[in-house]
């Protein structure tokens, strides 16, 4: 962490006990074709010991290991932490299987070695727990040195997981070390600012200390992320150490990432995809909860497949996958894939629908005339107070890619504003269509995007046409009666529309999705806001949203 101008808040671990930790118990048993190895001690280089379980083959050979590596508890049921709605249930697994890790059974019966790892800190592995810092990188590197040069293994070592566990990948794969030969992401955020604390700048308030609260089981010190993320409301060094450099990344990667991840993984995966400088590398996005998509059989195959390429070197249709495989969704679990050359889309037609304020309507040519909308934003509980646009299609349309929101916003009574936007899409009969969101959600958006507008200043060399990225380096505050024009990003998203179907926009000053007693979730709830807020277009206010239009075949 040298070099790095913050200073690491640390708070007293959670008590073990709180999760049913059972404690150390070093031993080795053996079930189902397996060999089990608990609490095996792994000295990382600076002497201390984290602690893993191995599973491996009975059967005597050399086997590639994959590495499952996040603070979540090894020893922990997924039963323990998976939560309603998922699309699964208990006996979809079995005892083995820990939390958005592969399930060792499987693997083991297919020629592979699972290794569950508790990082430093966490449980009873020694030293000071940290989250996404050059220390977690440097165990995690170790290890795969560690499982690569084993008696038992085959020296070609292999990630997998959801969320944190491939939040980890990232950041490891930028560091090279020698016996990696694979990873598979599948969903997880790679920029930890905007993806995670500070959606458009506004901190995230409900997922962040929940989550917290998950990764805090320790007998030692724990970082205190929460706290931290209070503590640093711009982007800085500290947001800075949490991110990979994705270019560093030359391994081999199957990418998953999802629509319905908005204010969570659906972002950062697709960065990750697209700056990776892997040359083998593919993506497949879905439509469906994450973890129900995860365990799927014809899934967990597919996971099979690459790892026997690149971690077997077996000459398997892989190398015909093609690069990328799409879900184009209709409604929630309806939908059909599709294979692309690239992400994003090179073909799509970015098309700007003009905001009429006075009815609330877009249409593909600007209004003339200049017109006004406002809504109160006092009472974050009054979802009624909003402003809403609409446009109908007239012909089958798909969007798939990037949207980007531009408004020219004015805070009546205050210096800033707070947005929040969703894309929702409503059919011929006028019903909201409904779509999964999140990993148990069934009444999601079809996109979400967010803005602090004394965060509006753009970072020009990262920014495209059609993906606005902002700095969140500093505050510009809007002055009385001032009236600027704002650029929103809205995350991707895949989405048929066909004749007499209706894109609805929906602007107001807090969340718009919102499951305030539910523990998966996100939310917002310390915004800025007090006053109205007014959105102007027609004329030189050319609101606009800007949509990824595929061309029909």
């Amino acid at each position: 962490m040298a070099g790095k101008k913050f200073e690491m808040i640390f708070s007293k671990g959670r008590p073990l006990s709180e999760a049913g930790y059972p404690g150390l118990n070093p031993r080795t048993e053996k079930a189902e074709g397996m060999i089990i190895e608990y609490d095996v001690a792994v000295k990382m280089r600076d002497g201390a010991k984290i602690y893993i379980d191995v599973f491996r083959p009975e059967a005597e050979g050399k086997y590639p290991p994959i590495i499952c590596w996040g603070p979540y508890g090894k020893h922990g049921l997924i039963k323990y932490w998976m939560l309603g709605n998922t699309g699964l249930n208990d006996n979809d697994f079995n005892e083995y299987t820990k939390f958005e890790a592969a399930d060792p059974v499987y693997w083991c019966r297919n020629g592979y070695a699972v290794i569950n790892a508790d990082q430093r800190g966490s449980w009873s592995s020694e030293g000071d727990l940290t989250l996404m810092s050059e220390q977690e990188v440097e165990d995690c590197y170790d290890l795969i040195e560690w499982a690569g040069t084993q008696s038992w293994s085959n020296g070609k070592v292999g990630m997998t997981g959801v969320s944190y566990l491939a939040w980890t990948q990232w950041k490891v794969a930028a560091a090279h070390p020698p016996h990696l030969a694979a990873i598979n992401p599948w969903e997880g955020v790679s920029d930890f600012y905007r993806e995670l604390s500070y959606h458009g700048g506004i901190p995230e308030t409900l997922f962040n200390p929940m989550v917290y609260s998950f990764w805090s089981f320790s007998k030692t010190r724990v970082e205190n992320f929460w706290e931290m993320v209070k503590q640093h409301p711009l982007f800085d060094d500290y947001w800075a150490s949490k991110n990979a450099d994705l270019s560093q990344i030359t391994v081999p990667a199957f990418v998953v990432a999802s629509w319905t991840d908005h204010g969570l993984h659906n972002r950062g995966t697709l960065e990750g995809f697209k700056k990776i400088a892997s040359k083998d590398k593919w993506l497949l996005v879905h439509g469906r909860k994450k973890w129900w998509h995860f365990y799927k059989p014809e899934n967990v195959e597919k996971r099979r497949q690459f790892f026997n390429r690149f971690l077997k070197g077996i000459d398997n249709h892989v190398k015909d996958w093609p690069r990328v495989r799409l879900e184009v969704r209709e409604e929630y679990y309806v939908g059909k894939s599709r294979n692309e050359n690239e992400w994003p889309i090179a073909r799509t037609k970015y098309t700007k629908l003009f905001l009429n304020a006075s009815d609330g309507k877009m249409n593909k040519s600007p209004f003339k005339t200049e017109a006004q909308v406002d809504y109160s934003v006092d009472d974050i509980t009054d979802k009624s107070q909003n402003a809403k646009f609409e446009f109908t299609f007239n012909e089958k349309t798909e969007l798939t890619g990037h949207m980007k929101l531009k408004l020219w916003v004015q805070a009546d009574g205050n210096d800033d504003m707070d947005l929040f936007v969703a894309i929702e899409k409503f059919d011929r009969s006028g019903n909201l269509v409904p779509l999964a969101f999140f990993g148990n959600h069934d009444d999601g958006a079809v996109a979400l995007g967010w803005l602090r507008v004394s965060h509006r200043e753009l970072d020009e060399k990262k920014s495209t046409p059609y993906q606005p990225v902002h700095k969140h380096t500093r505050e510009i505050k809007l002055k009385a009666g001032e009236i600027v024009p704002v650029e929103i990003e809205l995350w991707p998203s895949s989405t048929l529309f066909q004749p007499g179907e209706t894109l609805r926009i929906v602007v107001q000053g807090s969340d718009i999705y919102w499951y305030p007693t539910e523990m998966h979730t996100d939310g917002h709830t310390a915004t800025v806001n007090k006053g109205k807020h007014v959105i102007y277009s027609g004329g030189k206010h050319d609101s606009h949203l800007l949509v990824p239009v595929i061309p029909a075949d």
